[in-house]
């Protein structure tokens, strides 16, 4: 009969992914973000348009907030770590729009889409880490 050792899982194992998995979402929204962006669109509604800039804010916030998350909710996210997700979700913007501009037909890259990335990226970090702050100094 084997040991009882032998029959638990290594917990360093769980750990590494757990680790993993809590990043799942950040790399969805990832991948959505480059299929959403690169999209071949026929015709845009004028609505959609209209908002186009809301809709940039918001799909970075949450963007942000995803790949932020895992370390926040560890407590690890220091302002380094905020800063280089602010910095590599701006640049992943700045991607997207580059690659709209040459590499779609209905699609163009415009600088006022990349201030919008970058806002709601911004917006997304600063509510994680006010969030960090009141469960950090409630516990």
């Amino acid at each position: 009969m084997p040991a009882i050792s032998a029959l638990v899982p290594n917990s360093n194992i769980i750990h590494h992914t757990s680790k993993i998995f809590s990043y799942l979402p950040a790399v969805a929204l990832t991948v959505g973000i480059a299929v959403l962006s690169l999209w071949e669109y026929p015709h845009i509604p004028k609505e959609i348009h209209a908002s186009d800039k809301v809709l940039h804010a918001l799909m970075y916030l949450f963007f942000a907030m995803a790949w932020i998350a895992p370390s926040a909710y560890q407590r690890l996210a220091k302002l380094a770590t905020y800063a280089i997700v602010l910095l590599a979700t701006t640049a992943y913007g700045a991607l997207m729009e580059i690659l709209q501009r040459f590499c779609t037909l209905s699609r163009s890259g415009e600088m006022a889409d990349l201030y919008a990335d970058f806002l709601g990226a911004l917006i997304g970090l600063i509510l994680v880490a006010l969030c960090q702050r009141l469960f950090t100094t409630s516990h």
